[in-house]
Formats: C-alpha cells, sequence, structure tokens
C-alpha cells in the first residue's frame, strides 16, 4: 500500500510542467543556483516540477484538476482510483495545462489526491456554508503589488502601494482559508498584461524600460506564472471558479502609452498566444459542458442553497444561455441565485464606457429581474462600493428586508500593481463605498431566507463593512 501511495504521489504531482527540454534546465549548475527550489516565474530545473495546481467543480459529482493523471480517494492510504486527462499549450507559452476531470464522486466528501479536495454540496443541502468573492486580483511582491511603485510613472503612477505591515489579498485569503468554501474570481486575473506598464514606469529597474516582443513574450509569461504559483496553497485545495475580466484578453493593457518616451502600444507587439484569452481559455476548466455555457466564459452550477452563475461581459453578451440557465433553476432546492460578472453599471466612478458597461445592463438587468436573482457582484473599477437593491435606475424601497430587486456589490479591490481608483461623487444608490482599502468578499449562507455579505481587509483581517439581506423566497409553482 505504501508503495502504491508514493507512486500514486509521483505520477499526479505532474500538473502544469513546463515545456523547455530537460537538458536546458537540470544542469548541475542550474539546481546548484535554485538551491532546489523553484523559483516563481521562472522555468524550473526539473521541467517535470508540479506547478500551479487548480481545481474546479465540474458539477455536482465531479471535479477538475490540473494534472494529466490523478490517483485518488477517500483515504490518504487508498489511492486506487485513477483518472487520466490531456494536455494542451500554446505557441509563447512555457507550460503544458492538463486536465483531468474526474466523475461519478460523492457530493460533500473529503478526497485525497495531489491535495485533499472536498466536493460540491448537492443542489438542497441546507447545511450553512461561506465562500470567498475576489475580483481584480493580480500577482503580488516584487514584480505586482508591493511597498513601493515604478519611479517614472508621473501622473500615471500607482496608487495605494502595500503598507510596510499590510497584508495583501493572496496572503489575507490563506490566513482565512478555513471559513470558506470555494474561491469565485470574476475577471481580472493576475494583470500579467502590465509588464509593458510596469516596465515604462521604471519598477524593473532602468535597464528595462522600453520593451519589446521579445521582453514581453518572456515577462508576459513570468507575471502570469509567479501568480498562479502565489495562488496554488489555495487553488489547489480550494475551487477556483472564475470569470473573464479584461485584462485576460491581450498583452497589451487594453493600449498602454509610455508618457516618459511617448510610445503607444498596442496588440502589434502581442505575439500569438498572448492575445484573444488564449492563456484563460487554456489554463482553466470550468464548468460549461455540464451547464451548456460556453468554456471559461460563462456556466453556472448548483452549491447547496444557491445556484452560481458567471457571465462574460468581455466578448458575447450570453443572453439566451441566461435565461435558458434562469428558467431551469429549481428554486424549492436552490432559493438563493448568486450571478457574478466583470462589468459594473451602477458605479461611482467615471461615466464612460470603459468603465460603466451600459450593454451589460440592457442585455442582464430585465433578466435579472424577470427571474428574481438575488444578488450579483461585479468588479473591474477598483473600488468597493456595497449599493441598494436597485433597477431601472429605482431603488427598491423594501431596502435589504425582501427587496423586489437585485442586489449589487462591486468590490474591485483584490489589488493588483496599478493599486485603487478613486470614488467620483456620491451616487443615491450607493449604500457603503471605499476607495482606500485592499480586500474581498465573504458570502455566507445562512439558510433559505438569510445571506450575509461582509468586506473583509486584506489588510489586516478585519471586516470593514457587513450587511444581511432577507429573502422570503416563498416561491409558488
Amino acid at each position: 500500500m505504501w508503495g502504491r501511495l508514493v507512486l500514486a504521489a509521483a505520477v499526479l504531482l505532474r500538473a502544469c510542467v513546463h515545456s523547455q527540454a530537460v537538458n536546458e534546465t537540470d544542469s548541475p549548475s542550474c539546481i546548484t543556483e535554485s538551491k532546489g527550489v523553484h523559483v516563481p516565474g521562472t522555468v524550473p530545473c526539473n521541467p517535470y516540477e508540479p506547478l500551479q495546481h487548480h481545481l474546479a467543480y465540474a458539477g455536482p459529482n465531479g471535479m477538475t484538476i490540473e494534472s494529466p493523471e490523478v490517483y485518488y480517494g477517500t483515504s490518504p492510504f487508498d489511492l486506487s482510483s485513477v483518472a487520466t486527462g490531456y494536455s494542451v499549450t500554446y505557441p509563447t507559452s512555457r507550460v503544458y495545462d492538463n486536465h483531468v476531470k474526474i466523475t461519478g464522486l460523492k457530493p460533500n466528501t473529503k478526497y485525497w489526491a495531489t491535495d485533499t479536495f472536498v466536493t460540491a454540496r448537492k443542489a438542497g443541502d441546507e447545511t450553512p456554508f461561506s465562500i470567498a468573492v475576489v475580483v481584480d486580483l493580480g500577482l503580488m511582491g516584487r514584480d505586482g503589488l508591493s511597498t513601493s511603485v515604478g519611479p517614472l510613472g508621473g501622473s500615471s503612477a500607482a496608487a495605494n502601494p502595500l503598507g510596510p505591515r499590510d497584508l495583501n489579498t493572496i496572503q489575507g485569503l490563506l490566513q482565512n482559508k478555513d471559513t470558506y468554501e470555494f474561491i469565485a474570481h470574476y475577471g481580472d486575473i493576475a494583470y500579467a498584461d502590465y509588464f509593458i506598464k510596469e516596465s515604462w514606469q521604471g519598477y524593473f529597474g532602468s535597464d528595462s524600460l522600453i520593451p519589446n516582443v521579445t521582453s514581453v513574450v518572456d515577462g508576459y509569461n513570468s507575471l502570469l506564472e509567479q501568480y498562479y504559483d502565489q495562488m496554488t496553497p489555495l487553488t489547489s485545495s480550494k475551487p477556483y471558479m472564475v470569470g473573464p475580466g479584461n485584462h485576460e484578453a491581450n498583452c497589451d493593457n487594453g493600449g498602454t502609452t509610455d508618457k516618459v518616451h511617448n510610445i503607444t502600444y498596442t496588440t502589434s507587439i502581442c505575439t500569438p498566444g498572448q492575445t484573444n484569452f488564449t492563456g484563460y481559455i487554456n489554463h482553466f476548466r470550468m464548468p460549461s459542458d455540464e451547464s451548456g455555457g460556453n468554456g471559461n466564459f460563462w456556466y453556472s452550477f448548483d452549491y447547496g442553497l444557491a445556484h452560481f452563475i458567471t457571465l462574460d461581459s468581455e466578448t458575447d453578451l450570453p443572453i439566451q444561455w441566461l435565461e435558458k440557465d434562469l428558467a431551469g433553476v429549481d428554486r424549492n432546492k436552490t432559493p438563493w441565485i448568486i450571478v457574478g460578472l466583470h462589468r459594473p453599471w451602477y458605479i461611482a466612478a467615471q461615466n464612460d464606457s470603459g468603465d460603466v458597461c451600459l450593454a451589460c445592463q440592457q442585455a442582464f438587468e430585465p433578466l435579472f429581474l424577470k427571474y428574481n436573482i438575488d444578488l450579483y457582484m461585479q468588479g473591474h473599477v477598483h473600488l468597493y462600493e456595497r449599493n441598494k437593491p436597485i433597477a431601472n435606475y429605482s431603488i427598491d424601497p423594501a431596502g435589504l428586508n425582501n427587496p423586489k430587486a437585485p442586489w449589487n456589490i462591486i468590490n474591485g479591490v483584490a489589488g493588483h500593481y496599478d493599486g485603487l481608483d478613486t470614488l467620483e461623487g456620491s451616487p443615491y444608490w450607493s449604500e457603503v463605498a471605499f476607495d482606500t482599502a485592499y480586500g474581498w468578499s465573504r458570502l455566507t449562507f445562512h439558510n433559505r431566507t438569510h445571506l450575509t455579505h461582509e468586506f473583509v481587509s486584506s489588510a489586516n483581517g478585519t471586516v470593514l463593512d457587513s450587511a444581511i439581506l432577507y429573502k422570503a423566497h416563498d416561491f409558488h409553482h
């Protein structure tokens, strides 16, 4: 049995392996320089070293794991079940992304594999549970959000660097890992496309101020891989349910202007593999097959008393799919409907198309009302805003006491190199707003009628804002 356990661990840990040839990286000098430990963002000496583990629910009885082959079981001493997957890569990538979908699992059950994981609660399970929600979460540390900023940024300089004693959001999520059951991340993942801006602002030093195609290929990969490495202590045991944001699209950060050297960068500096959401498409496997969705762009799943929907605000607006999905929800089993998407429309920010997604509002808000969704969460603008229940620009007079309009919360302050945005005015729909603190959301589903939202400070774990939504959920069929 112990022989099988050791063998299984060796095989199943081949998660996200680098495609660099073995003889280029496994030399004695490489091993000596690395001191046997992988440096995030670099090609490891051992190209088969396990990296970037992450989980995702695959329907009520399944789990997708980042690995070409997984031995697993309900006991660490019996990994007798095996599932085999496949590997994908793309131009410019330094890794193979490997995906195994395990099916036939028991709901709400602990399994041992690369790490331990717990399967989804079955629909209708009335046990209270909590989840973590982040939006706009990027790389932390030396090449991301840190205690310093690029010295050449001028008026475009990053805002709100971390304080000397502050924890960042990834650290905060780790400290609170036992308080939630999975992580939902509704767009803007890693911010690898910030390599260009960080370069011209002097964040990497004076030798790399003007990036070129070659440096962007390597720099983008490095930032992306570092982020996935940083997230692994979370995502190897907590399912990581993601949605698309604008920073997954291309390497040029939507068009970046270097105000020091008067250079404007466009997608022309991006090579194939760093455009059109390629990395995002290859790295993740969300439960779209199980929900009739589209890849990692829109999908849904049930979990206990809730039905979770992830929508796309970046490419297509899946109106027909959303209506079909909502019409099929059994509100007797899952009375709560929670929607996540990237771009907001009720937001205390500049009223322009980049910040305010009126097309999203026109597409989705009528369906949110028609099917009585309870809460939708967004980000994109880097501030925190808890809004009153609202629809068609009208505040629901019931407030949080059984409103007919959906509750809307924007929490785009998970943090990345560029820092935080500034609140613009105080719109009538806004209940509470912050633009000076990094943080994440914790949703707690107490029962069929009560849901608590908490805004948790990443810096020290304190709860900066909390509110309870009551919904009668008195559905008649």
